[in-house]
């Protein structure tokens, strides 16, 4: 089992950057695909990006392409999240989650284990 904490979340301007960070327990994180998923006030909620269990190969949503990046630590157990040029739209509760996988998915669905989520707010 894997427990997941998000941390990073606050206030920035639109055009500024934030880094968000997920602290996992378990022995087993390296064997984990990571995910970051988002949901917006009324909105269902939305991949964001995944990076595979080894840390090579990251997948984005479109929105965030090129913007956003995720890495991950296997030695401490930490996947982040960097977010750069911050728009309005990216204001949403951010979570990370865990599937026991090396198969990427986008959905949410096939996450096992999920965070509490982090609150980005980006302001004008």
């Amino acid at each position: 089992q894997v427990q997941l904490v998000e941390s990073g979340g606050g206030l920035v301007q639109a055009g500024g950057s934030l880094t968000l960070s997920c602290a996992a327990s378990g022995r087993t994180f390296s064997m984990y695909t990571m995910g970051w998923f988002r949901q917006a006030p009324g909105k269902e909620r939305e991949f964001v990006g995944a990076i595979t269990p080894d840390g090579r190969s990251t997948f984005y949503a479109d929105s965030v392409q090129g913007r956003f990046t995720i890495a991950r630590d296997n030695a401490q157990n930490a996947m982040y999240l960097r977010m750069n040029s911050l728009r309005l739209e990216d204001t949403a509760v951010y979570y990370c989650a865990a599937d026991y996988s090396w198969v990427v998915s986008r959905s949410s669905n096939t996450y096992d284990y999920w965070g509490q989520g982090t609150q980005v707010t980006v302001s004008s």
